[in-house]
C-alpha cells in the first residue's frame, strides 16, 4: 500500500527559487519593484495580464491578475 499522507499539498518552486505551496498567497507577494510596474503598465495598457507579466520575469498572467483582484478587493 501506498503511504496515506494527510497533508495532500502540491509544492512547486517559484522562479525566485522558494518553494510555494499551491493555493496559498505566498505568490501574490510582489516585491516594491513589481508593484510599482503592475501599477504603471496597468494604467497604461489596462487588463492586459499577459502583456504586464511580459515585463516581469518570472511572473505568470495569472499571478498578475490574482495580485491586482486582491490589491483592488482589500481596498474597498
Amino acid at each position: 500500500m501506498a503511504d496515506s499522507d494527510s497533508s495532500n499539498v502540491d509544492t512547486s518552486v517559484d522562479s525566485r527559487g522558494s518553494i510555494d505551496q499551491i493555493g496559498q498567497h505566498s505568490k501574490l507577494d510582489f516585491s516594491e519593484d513589481e508593484e510599482k510596474l503592475v501599477n504603471v503598465m496597468y494604467n497604461l495598457v489596462g487588463e492586459r495580464w499577459a502583456l504586464i507579466a511580459g515585463r516581469i520575469p518570472g511572473r505568470t498572467a495569472d499571478e498578475i491578475e490574482k495580485y491586482w483582484s486582491s490589491k483592488s478587493s482589500s481596498s474597498e
